[in-house]
């Protein structure tokens, strides 16, 4: 639990800034370490441990750390419409913080979907902003109602991976306030959260870290925000410009462009010490809210473990009830009782779970879609086909393919040396991959060697190599090679998209891998790569129409990777990587009956929709994932997921396509048009499925519906809804607003979700946001009503609109 409250909490936090000279307040404001805060024991105050999140707690480790929950994406939470599962997603993620001493958890992301592009929308909620805000909002009181700092992210206009440091959003003062402020104004009011990150970008120009109109003006002025804005990591890259716009914490350190320059610009009057006294302050209240001020918190010891009951039931029901069925001809899902099912995919075999960058968990497991589906139906009726290769660059193997050749455990073994050949240190990793990072225990080493024997039961063509910046000597069987791997120098690039070099040999029982590396930067991830090298794509496809032919129903999972869904890199195309699309539908050709599982976050394009008869979004589901997606195809969950981004048909559809700057700026041109908002207008081409789609495993028949409008602002929506199927099911009823002036566009403006019997009728009435239906004037610089007039539109989806109600100009 949470310190024990101060009686005068400003008056204590006075006193302990009063208590220390300059220098000390200053040193407070850079990060001790890569996920640490210093502390001050002359005035009471404990270190500070930070974490990524948001779908699992990390920890201090950036690799190899402690095994912890790996929780659904956060669009696939998102999909439930449902503020009551991003709150238990919060409680639970604070459980986990709390488990690891961790005291801030640098989660929700809470940009939007702007270009289905984006390779960070995986970790995002969506492309609306009102939809996006609320469920934050309830993630960060689900944290904070346990004592863990909540930090919603990226602020401001960071909807781009490419040149994410460097790039400039260029977006109309109208459109930051109505759109993309709009998410963090919600989080504020609604949920207070107790820190803040500003982004790596530039809005209009200035960089976020120093953009005073926005964080001192907008954020601390206007909505009263008293908590603490922290930087992005190495995000800046000023002294006094970033300590007077607004910023508060500098991350990482140490060092970094604070510290003793930031004492100097003190001393020489370009920054006040009253400005320093002012972050120090939020600091504090900070520390005071997470039990690092003053009396130490508590930690506790009873929490579920991840790889426990609880959780595994918890995590399979939030990822199952989120997955959204795109299409279901003649009843196909859920699954019938009895029959056989050929299984077919890469992604079957290797489902993905996580997307990429600096969010990933180490989880207890990834329950596969193979082994979900072989658990719940048994192997007499699945069969599994492996499918075609779905990746470029290799990812490091699990740990039980490769042993470490000292003591045969699971892993690799790592051994530092300086330049003579001395050695260092030698260690097992668990792993197939280490970090190479200041302060670590390689940073001194002028090479390493990673080493492991492969586990084989007999000879096999194998794709082995390395990853990792740097000068590589490879040693595998009776082959020697070297590698030059070299870098851009772009932040993140050593970590987050390793280089790698493989090459495809026959390898024995028994072969050893030996790599040794001078590195090429100061952070790395080094590792080994080694799996069975890939089969031909028809020699795959031939295999899989062959097990599909001799079942009664053909499940082809397909999917994007850590490749397109990631930090630090956009996507250039919608389109499925390798020859899925060619395996599904040769699948689909031979197949009685096909089903698709997609396993990815965001949008894909589907050539082959009309030729199949079912089409399940899993999203990437976490550590449970294979057991719950068994879960929803066989009915035993609901998949009453609706989408929360807009689908297009063809690459390059949409009111915004290329996340990529054109010297240097991201022009947001689309304005407040962004989204289903630009989707909806005349002109545009139909999307593939549009935002708020899901059919679940039911249907529904919306009757007579009415308005409640006060002083021209929609306060609520009901409507008469029966459910017609066989099935009991959850709905989300939404409500968008038209405006009468057709410039200004369509808007989400409340959902809410009712669970009828088969049969059962229910008058439903949707809350409606006053925020929604309103314009910035950024000439006189304030608000006002959207003109009144337009209709109120009753939806299962903007693609399938059930009930117009006409508004009175």
């Amino acid at each position: 639990m949470a310190a024990t409250p101060v009686t005068d909490l400003d008056a204590h936090i006075d006193e302990a800034i009063a208590a220390l000279e300059l220098e000390r307040k200053v040193r407070l404001l850079t990060g001790a370490a890569m996920f640490a805060l210093r502390g001050e024991p002359a005035i009471g105050l404990a270190p500070m441990i930070l974490s990524d999140g948001p779908t699992g707690v990390r920890g201090a480790e950036f690799v190899g750390g402690r095994i912890a929950c790996l929780l659904p994406n956060a669009t696939l939470l998102a999909q439930h419409w449902d503020t009551a599962v991003t709150e238990e997603a919060g409680a639970l993620l604070a459980d986990e913080a709390a488990a690891q001493r961790v005291h801030v958890v640098l989660g929700p992301t809470i940009n939007l979907h702007r270009t289905p592009l984006g390779g960070r929308l995986f970790e995002a909620y969506g492309e609306d902003p009102l939809l996006t805000g609320e469920l934050a909002a309830a993630y960060v009181r689900g944290l904070q109602e346990k004592g863990i700092a909540a930090t919603p992210k990226h602020f401001l206009a960071n909807e781009s991976e490419t040149d994410r440091t460097t790039a400039d959003s260029v977006v109309d003062e109208r459109t930051l306030r109505e759109v993309y402020l709009l998410p963090f104004e919600i989080v504020v009011d609604r949920a207070d959260p107790w820190a803040v990150m500003a982004s790596y970008n530039l809005v209009n120009g200035v960089p976020a870290t120093e953009h005073a109109e926005l964080l001192d003006g907008v954020l601390k002025g206007e909505w009263r925000y008293r908590g603490l804005v922290m930087s992005d990591w190495f995000a800046t890259t000023s002294t006094a410009a970033s300590a007077n716009g607004g910023l508060d914490l500098v991350m990482p350190g140490p060092g970094g462009p604070w510290e003793g320059r930031l004492v100097a610009a003190v001393r020489d009057g370009r920054v006040a010490e009253s400005t320093v006294d002012e972050h120090v302050r939020r600091l504090l209240r900070l520390a005071h809210r997470v039990g690092a001020l003053g009396t130490q918190r508590e930690w506790p010891t009873d929490l579920p473990a991840p790889d426990g009951l609880y959780r595994r039931r918890q995590l399979r029901r939030l990822a199952a009830g989120g997955m959204t069925v795109l299409v279901n001809r003649n009843e196909t899902l859920p699954l019938a009782s009895s029959g056989t099912v050929a299984l077919i995919g890469r992604h079957a075999v290797e489902t993905v779970a996580q997307g990429g960058g600096s969010a990933r968990v180490r989880p207890p497991h990834v329950v596969s879609i193979a082994d979900g589906m072989v658990a719940a139906l048994g192997a007499d009726r699945v069969s599994v086909a492996d499918g075609v290769e779905v990746r470029r660059h290799p990812t490091a193997p699990p740990p039980e393919a490769l042993r470490d050749p000292e003591d045969g455990r699971p892993g690799m073994r790592v051994t530092a040396r300086d330049a003579a050949g001395a050695v260092l240190g030698s260690r097992h990793v668990e792993r197939a991959e280490v970090l190479l990072s200041p302060g670590g225990w390689l940073e001194s080493a002028a090479t390493v060697e990673l080493s492991a024997e492969v586990v084989l039961d007999r000879p096999t063509r194998m794709r082995v190599g390395v990853r990792g910046l740097g000068e590589w000597v490879f040693r595998a069987g009776q082959r020697r090679d070297t590698a030059n791997l070299r870098g851009t120098g772009a932040l993140g690039e050593g970590v987050l998209v390793p280089h790698a070099w493989t090459a495809d040999l026959e390898l024995r029982p028994g072969d050893r891998i030996i790599a040794a590396v001078r590195p090429g930067g100061d952070h790395s991830l080094l590792g080994l790569v080694a799996r069975p090298a890939p089969r031909p794509a028809a020699e795959v496809i031939s295999a899989a129409t062959r097990a599909a032919r001799d079942a009664d129903v053909a499940v082809v999972v397909v999917g994007l990777t850590e490749e397109q869904e990631t930090e630090g890199l956009d996507k250039s195309t919608l389109a499925l990587p390798g020859e899925q699309d060619a395996l599904v539908a040769a699948v689909a050709a031979v197949a009685p009956r096909t089903v698709v599982v997609v396993n990815a976050a965001t949008p894909v394009l589907m050539p082959w929709l009309d030729r199949v008869d079912a089409v399940l979004l899993a999203g990437l589901p976490g550590q449970e994932a294979g057991d719950a997606v068994a879960a929803a195809l066989l009915g035993e969950v609901e998949p009453a997921g609706r989408l929360v981004t807009t689908f297009p048909a063809r690459d390059g559809d949409g009111p915004a396509w290329s996340p990529v700057p054109v010297g240097d700026r991201v022009a947001y041109a689309e304005g407040t048009a962004v989204g289903y908002r630009g989707w909806f207008r005349e002109g545009m081409p139909e999307p593939l499925f549009w935002f708020g789609h899901g059919l679940g495993y039911t249907t529904w028949e919306y009757g007579e519906g009415d308005v409640t409008v006060h002083r021209d602002v929609v306060r609520s929506v009901a409507v008469t809804l029966t459910n017609t199927g066989r099935r009991p099911g959850r709905e989300v009823v939404q409500a968008y607003l038209r405006p009468a002036d057709p410039a200004e566009p369509v808007r989400l403006i409340g959902w809410t979700a009712a669970h009828l019997a088969p049969g059962e009728t229910a008058r439903v009435e949707v809350p409606c946001d006053i925020r929604t239906q309103r314009m910035w004037d950024a000439e006189a610089g304030g608000w006002e009503p959207l003109p009144a007039g337009g209709a109120v539109l009753i939806a299962r989806g903007l693609g399938d609109v059930r009930v117009t109600l006409p508004l009175i100009g």
